[in-house]
């Protein structure tokens, strides 16, 4: 509920007055590793604002940074040693008619000087039990690793790029 809550507040900041709604919420999607629930926040776009206001708004987003937002981000900063990178980021595309769509960049990972650096999260709450959160990073870092080792071996193939 707190997420549901703080989309809804990010939503606004870039919304027109009264346009904000939850179009689907708490739903289950699966994947192949893991599952999420999802809610989904929508608002007209206020005429003040543009999609770069839009972007701003949600970002960083509640689900990677927590809640209240800015002194997560600052507990993160405290506690990481690592910078994230764009890790947590967004990456997306402007269109020349004003248009945009974008995502969060999670479960990445970089390839550097012959090494490949996989990053995962889970979401931290008070109750969390630590060796759960550990598996589950395990599980959604496991994807990326089993998804780089299937296209090395596929590339290493005879007759690969021919």
């Amino acid at each position: 509920l707190m997420l549901l809550d703080l989309g809804r507040n990010d939503v606004g900041r870039a919304s027109a007055p009264g346009s904000v709604r939850v179009t689907d919420s708490y739903g289950v999607e699966f994947y192949s590793h893991v599952m999420h629930i999802v809610s989904n926040v929508v608002g007209r776009l206020s005429p003040d604002k543009d999609a770069l206001d839009a972007l701003f708004a949600g970002f960083p987003a509640g689900t990677v940074s927590g809640a209240p937002k800015v002194r997560a981000c600052e507990i993160i900063a405290e506690l990481e040693s690592e910078r994230r990178g764009a890790y947590a980021g967004g990456v997306g595309y402007f269109s020349p008619d004003g248009s945009m769509d974008s995502c969060i960049v999670l479960r990445t990972a970089v390839v550097k000087d012959g090494t490949i650096h996989v990053q995962a999260g889970a979401g931290i709450v008070a109750d969390s039990v630590p060796e759960y959160e550990q598996r589950e990073c395990e599980a959604k870092a496991g994807a990326i690793l089993a998804a780089a080792r299937e296209a090395v071996a596929r590339a290493a193939a005879p007759g690969f790029g021919q």
